[in-house]
């Protein structure tokens, strides 16, 4: 009995580590790689609890392997976008002013149900009232409503009269995102020359975003500091 106490305990550590090591979040925050990794630490984690006669280490070796693996698929997920996209995908645009894109809803298998709880928790109840919906990786739907649908403020009341789309990051951290200046009808000479009269390297850019009316924000990478 004592021993089967010692285990758990043990194990119950373990996996609390791991995942704080992994930095998870939420369950439903979950990137479908590391929902597969969650699964099997805490599977494996139960096999030394539950049959005695296995050496504890035997659950140790392979959850720490799998979560030093999580790392440094993570950390390689980082440099390189298109494995990125590769382990958890890319978001989806499935309502562009109102009209669904009904092919990507099938190929993404959201059934109409679907769609509409996921509006529903927005409080919205009319498809025309939508301007973008995003299906991202972790499978929720992002919502922006049109300018007329939004609740009134004082800003708004300002840009009276204007609709658009929300910005879309065209550059990820030094990479540019193609399908972002194709859907917002741009191309990579427009944005070398953007940055150009901003007097910025494309190397240099963290975060840059582009709406349709090409306004863009950029966000530089932070250069390390030295240690003296």
């Amino acid at each position: 009995m004592l021993i089967a106490l010692f285990r758990a305990v043990i194990m119950y550590a373990l996996v609390i580590f791991s995942l704080r090591l992994m930095g998870k979040r939420q369950l439903g925050e979950l990137q479908p790689s590391e929902l597969v990794i969650t699964i099997l630490v805490s599977n494996i984690a139960t096999l030394p609890i539950e049959n005695l006669t296995l050496p504890i280490i035997t659950g140790i070796i392979p959850i720490i392997t799998l979560v030093c693996l999580d790392v440094l698929m993570s950390v390689a997920s980082m440099k390189f976008r298109g494995l990125r996209r590769v382990l958890s995908g890319s978001p989806k645009v499935i309502i562009s002013n109102g009209e669904i894109d009904q092919k990507l809803l099938h190929e993404l298998r959201y059934t109409t149900d679907d769609l509409m709880e996921s509006l529903r928790s927005y409080n919205i109840f009319d498809i025309s009232e939508i301007q973008f919906a995003v299906v991202e990786t972790t499978g929720k739907i992002s919502v922006y409503q049109k300018f007329e649908n939004q609740p009134v403020t004082a800003e708004m009341l300002s840009l009276k009269g204007k609709s658009s789309n929300p910005p879309e990051l065209i550059v990820d951290d030094g990479k540019i995102v193609p399908t972002a200046l194709k859907r917002l009808g741009l191309d990579e000479k427009w944005l070398r020359m953007r940055l150009k009269s901003e007097n910025t390297n494309l190397s240099d850019v963290f975060i840059m975003t582009a709406s349709d009316e090409k306004s863009v924000k950029i966000i530089k990478k932070q250069k390390p500091q030295k240690d003296f």
